[in-house]
């Protein structure tokens, strides 16, 4: 089994590649041991010490250490996830293989009479933001729009990301304000 890895802009996250399906559906992030549980392979890398978030894509693991050096931890890392694949354990301990997006859509905040404007926004965010952001290794979701600000949340790579107040409020508050005249403002949640 091949791992490849690529640096993300967030020099605390690096993306795994295994070369397979991590996630059928959407996106999962466990920021915390105890998110952990669910996951077999989200325990395994929280058993690495300096690991601090792991983050589930479609075909990538992004994971997130705190102060520790990379040179130490990619060993570790890369061999979490090769004994986990090659164990053929399932990605989450209840057996699902889709992500946490519907608990998502169950967060939402807007107003109905902002309903129109929501599925613009929300289309302009999936078929234009949320492709570029899985390439770095994170994931972005809709939260809320409420007088003209449009709540996002980040995860992944882009959570804590230095550059990502920079892709908030230049690139994704620039698309969204020209195809979007209702949108003021663009903030994370």
């Amino acid at each position: 089994m091949f791992i490849q890895t690529e640096a993300t802009p967030n020099p605390a996250t690096l993306k795994f590649i295994p070369g397979r399906t991590v996630l059928d559906g959407g996106t999962m992030e466990f920021s915390t041991r105890e998110s952990a549980s669910r996951s077999p392979l989200a325990e395994r890398l929280f058993s690495v010490p300096g690991v601090k978030s792991v983050f589930y894509g479609s075909d990538f693991v992004t994971v997130t250490k705190d102060d520790s050096d990379w040179q130490h931890l990619k060993p570790a890392i890369l061999g979490a996830i090769m004994e986990h694949y090659m164990s053929g354990a399932p990605l989450l301990a209840d057996g699902a293989v889709g992500g946490d997006d519907t608990s998502d859509e169950a967060d939402e905040f807007f107003d109905e009479a902002d309903a129109e404007t929501v599925d613009m926004i929300k289309d302009l965010i999936e078929t234009r933001v949320r492709p570029a952001v899985a390439n770095d290794g994170g994931d972005i979701t809709f939260r809320g729009f409420k007088d003209g600000i449009v709540y996002l949340n980040m995860k992944g790579a882009c959570s804590g990301c230095p550059s990502s107040t920079a892709t908030l409020q230049h690139g994704i508050q620039n698309l969204l304000r020209h195809f979007v005249p209702e949108v003021n403002e663009v903030r994370p949640m």
